[in-house]
């Protein structure tokens, strides 16, 4: 069967479907406007359908889009990992990960990275657990690290790292440094980060069953502002160990003492199922 459809028409397709935008895709693309919206009408004729529906001054993929986005994106992908084989073209990757993996995990292996490739092409891009699941799933990122596991249906979830949680406070808080109870623990004023983050349903899962409700008086978005505001005394917190390990090192904060059992959880990388490996991706992985 002849091939009727082009890489720059699918390429087009898959910068509009990301910027919901002729005009911005045209510019991502090094097209005008013109050009694009032709691009993407000779591809919607070559398959006769609309790939998009119209939102006010927005394109929203539509059914057909939705089904052929995966695809093109994985073609794509191919194309340039082909072209790099060939034209001394670097390792490139987009990598997507939670607050707390990004800061306290990955900077080691992404150094590990560039030793090895040092010519490579490293996008980072970070979020709470339920960003990076919108990125992966959106494949605007190659795969991606959550703290928690993922039920997206497109998404592969495969267990990447164990991480122990802590309750901990202020070393000079009035629950620092003797055995609570478990009624004290949950009367306590709690500092938790934002929901959809990662850690907060890991904190909400292994917590609750024990103290059956925590007192919140506190939301922040990152760990670093939650962890210096326990170091203040403004409450109490759980967090990864590898979190608050300078500050437990230092006395600033302290674990709490409760009878409580362990607080581990499984950290996960997350993969959409369509998404072509590319070099870069074997490449991180160490299979290259």
């Amino acid at each position: 069967m002849q091939l009727r459809l082009s890489l720059r028409e699918l390429e087009v397709f898959s910068a509009i479907a990301e910027y919901g935008s002729v005009t911005r895709a045209a510019a991502a693309v090094a097209l005008t406007q013109s050009a694009a919206s032709q691009a993407l009408d000779k591809l919607e004729n070559q398959l006769g359908v609309r790939l998009f529906d119209r939102i006010g001054k927005r394109l929203e993929l539509n059914e057909h889009g939705r089904l052929l986005w995966p695809k093109a994106r994985a073609l794509l992908d191919a194309a340039h990992d082909i072209q790099g084989l060939f034209d001394g073209g670097a390792l490139s990757l987009k990598i997507g990960a939670s607050s707390t993996i990004a800061n306290y995990l990955l900077p080691h292996q992404l150094a590990a990275f560039r030793r090895i490739w040092p010519d490579s092409r490293l996008e980072l891009e970070v979020g709470n657990t339920r960003e990076i699941i919108e990125a992966v799933a959106g494949l605007r990122v190659d795969f991606g690290f959550i703290e928690g596991s993922c039920q997206h249906p497109d998404l592969i979830n495969l267990p990447w790292l164990a991480d122990e949680l802590l309750v901990f406070v202020a070393s000079t808080h009035p629950l620092a440094g003797r055995q609570i109870s478990r009624q004290e623990l949950a009367a306590a004023d709690w500092i938790l980060r934002e929901s959809g983050s990662g850690t907060r349903e890991e904190v909400n899962r292994l917590l609750l069953p024990h103290l059956s409700t925590l007192k919140l008086s506190m939301e922040l978005g990152h760990s670093e502002a939650i962890k210096h505001a326990v170091a203040a005394g403004l409450g109490v917190s759980c967090l990864s160990r590898r979190v608050v390990a300078d500050v437990l090192q230092s006395g600033a904060v302290t674990e709490v003492q409760v009878d409580l059992p362990p607080l581990s959880r499984m950290l996960y990388r997350i993969q959409h199922k369509d998404k072509t490996v590319t070099r870069g991706m074997l490449a991180f992985n160490g299979e290259s």
